[in-house]
């Protein structure tokens, strides 16, 4: 298997964030977002560091190979990750600068602490005084033997303290004292608006321009600042303590996290050489790590929150969410459901039905259960809130919350807490696994019966999430679907009941076995003399073993098609063994999320939708769900969209052989024949729903 064309995870991760950065230097894309995609590139790439260059360096730190694609060296791996990224951050700087010069012309301008005029130079020094001073706490680290232990994704300004004095020859000498500052966003907006509406200036320099008053018990001669930040290993290292429960080792393991051994250090390219220096030396880092010099300003993530400021043109036009016309005057969406299957396809419909959904079963007198599984909520959930409604009328409530979903663990504590409170019965996801499926099941008493209704999805319960993500919901009372649903739940409940399955696919026991099978169900057909194809639309595909079974399929004749977002390790179009299969990836102002399969299975096609990429973790150590879809006019609807997604010739790239697989489809000539796959959709839903 090692001899056939891969890319590395993590090099086709760079190309997708690259494709990132090709949407904040579009001219056409307006300039507030252009900000905010220099945002989600730097969000992305912290994470990317906290992760997968953190596994990398604990590959060679303790001498392992991973698991999958392991003909890759990981020392190389890094290597070549340093290269990219060091490329990409110069593209990054060129293409701030660049939105700085667009914004100017729309009179609108950020400015530095040496531009500002009379007026705003007295409302700075107010401002700083009465909203950043109190937040401050500066720390000389010269005489320290240990520096404080710096945040992870944080921002500080390293302080050059310079006192001049003069020799007997009249040379002048320095000396140098360092002082740290953090910079926290979490009580203040990093973005400070000035009175005039046109000028903003960072909360950086907001402080440079005080830096003076913050030291005046000291003498120095010239106080400078510069801007590093640090990230940190962001695995959670669980003590097997057997006297703590399960949220206990996870809390511990969250306070080890934010000492997490450093992955990256990324500092302002004009800070002096021996206070650089000084700083390796502090953080006890080397050369050789993932050190990389930037612009003035880093942690660009607060750049995804960029204000709102100038004219609507320079911000995406707001969409209005859909509500699908069988909801339209309903006096009951439970009722709706019960009549037939229904999809929604965020953010273009609204998020809201689900949570309408939940309330109307919390006080409900017919109801009587609710279990539901809760990977990423979010802060002052809706969904949460619908869940303790639910308790307080005397419904039965069962959450399986995922502890370790990662970055949202401490978010997740908190939820389970607040649930525990009011009696719901937690379920910490299963031992080994994440529990990473979207499910629902509402149980409801009619005429002397048990109805049940269940939601299977692509995204999580979170209402945040989805106004910018776009996944698909399947909600059901299809007995073959809702009776495997509260199989899933039972083994939740009871992990050594694993369960079978005829209509969902469930990782990590069937899934992976049912869906080689569906491949080599086209494999036959095509073999067979007859048109054979599959259409797959995932965030990411690694899966050496599933990209083998593509290969596979690709030679016997089988037309893939696939839509990757993310990662892609397959390679399409190579001579003998991908010839069949093409793929692109959609990068838009909404993040593809959503997974979709279809197999053209001879004229009768099958439809699913699932929580799981094609990567080892979903499929082998995660518990998952895909639903089919039974219904042929939501078979239509997720054809329909599948085609105005790979019809896309403004904002999909092509997936292909080679490193430089980031170009634009660009098949138009004329706005008349101008697909934007995101756009086409909303306008296709709309039209659909209109009553």
């Amino acid at each position: 298997m090692s001899a056939l064309p891969l890319v590395p995870r993590d090099i086709s991760w760079l190309l997708f964030n690259e494709r990132v950065l090709q949407e904040a230097a579009d001219t056409s894309v307006p300039l507030v977002e252009r900000m905010k995609f220099l945002g989600i590139y730097s969000s992305n790439g912290d994470e990317f560091f906290r992760v997968r260059v953190a596994t990398l360096l604990r590959m060679v730190k303790y001498k392992r190979k991973n698991n999958q694609l392991k003909e890759f060296n990981p020392e190389e791996l890094l290597e070549q990750i340093q290269r990219i990224v060091l490329q990409q951050q110069e593209r990054f700087t060129e293409i701030y600068d660049s939105i700085c010069s667009e914004l100017e012309k729309q009179g609108l301008q950020i400015i530095n602490e040496t531009q500002l005029d009379e007026s705003e130079q007295k409302y700075i020094r107010e401002y700083f005084r009465q909203h950043v001073l109190p937040t401050l706490s500066p720390v000389l680290i010269d005489t320290k033997k240990n520096i404080p232990e710096l945040k992870d994704r944080t921002i500080y300004l390293l302080v050059r303290l310079v006192t001049k004095s003069k020799g007997k020859a009249k040379t002048v000498t320095e000396k140098v004292r360092h002082a740290l500052i953090e910079v926290s966003t979490k009580v203040q907006s990093r973005f400070v608006v000035l009175p005039k509406g046109n000028h903003i200036i960072l909360l950086d320099d907001v402080i440079r321009y005080c830096i003076n008053d913050l030291f005046y018990a000291f003498e120095f001669d010239e106080a400078k600042a510069y801007t590093i930040k640090i990230t940190r290993d962001a695995e959670l290292d669980i003590v097997d303590d057997v006297t703590k429960s399960l949220v206990r080792k996870i809390e511990d393991s969250l306070k080890r996290r934010k000492k997490g051994q450093p992955t990256r250090l990324v500092y302002d390219e004009e800070l002096p050489l021996e206070s650089l220096d000084f700083m390796l030396r502090k953080l006890k880092l080397k050369k050789d790590d993932t050190i990389l010099p930037g612009g003035r300003y880093h942690n660009f993530v607060d750049f995804m929150n960029f204000p709102p400021i100038g004219p609507a043109a320079l911000k995406f036009p707001s969409i209005r969410p859909i509500i699908p016309k069988e909801f339209i005057g309903a006096k009951s969406f439970l009722s709706v459901i019960k009549k037939q299957d229904v999809l929604l396809t965020y953010p273009y419909q609204s998020f809201d039905l689900i949570i309408h959904t939940i309330r109307e079963a919390a006080i409900d007198p017919k109801v009587k259960s609710i279990s539901i599984t809760l990977y990423r909520v979010a802060k002052n959930s809706n969904i949460v809130n619908a869940l303790v409604s639910a308790l307080r009328n005397g419904k039965k409530v069962t959450c399986v919350v995922e502890l370790q979903a990662r970055f949202d663990e401490e978010n997740n504590i908190v939820a389970a807490n607040k649930l525990i409170e009011e009696g719901a019965k937690i379920i910490y996801g299963v031992p080994g696994l994440k529990a990473h499926s979207k499910l629902f099941l509402i149980t409801r008493a009619e005429n002397g019966k048990t109805v049940q209704y269940a939601h299977i999805g692509t995204g999580n319960f979170n209402e945040s999430t989805a106004k910018i993500y776009g996944d698909h919901s399947l909600l059901t009372t299809d007995k073959r679907i809702t009776d495997e649903v509260k199989t899933i739940f039972e083994f939740y409940n009871n992990n050594y009941k694993t369960g079978s399955y005829k209509h969902l696919l469930v990782s990590p026991f069937y899934m992976r076995k049912k869906f080689l099978a569906l491949i080599d169900n086209e494999i036959s057909i095509a073999k067979a003399g007859s048109k054979a194809s599959i259409d797959i639309k995932l965030n990411s595909i690694t899966d050496e073993v599933m990209i083998a079974k593509l290969y596979e399929a690709s030679q016997a004749g089988v037309v893939i098609r696939l839509i990757i977002r993310g990662s892609c390790s397959l390679v399409p179009g190579v001579t003998g063994i991908s010839d069949n299969i093409t793929a692109i990836s959609i990068v838009d102002k909404f993040l593809e999320h959503a997974r979709v399969f279809i197999f053209a299975n001879n004229g009768n096609a099958k439809y699913y939708i699932s929580s799981a990429d094609w990567m080892q973790r979903n499929l082998d150590f995660r518990s998952e769900v895909a639903a089919p879809v039974y219904s042929k006019e939501l078979q239509q609807e997720l054809h329909d969209i599948f085609e105005l997604q790979w019809r896309d010739n403004v904002k999909a790239r092509v997936i292909k052989q080679g490193d430089n697989n980031n170009h634009f489809v660009k098949e138009f000539t004329t706005s008349k024949n101008q697909y934007r796959a995101q756009n086409d959709i909303y306008s296709y839903l709309k039209k659909k729903n209109t009553v």
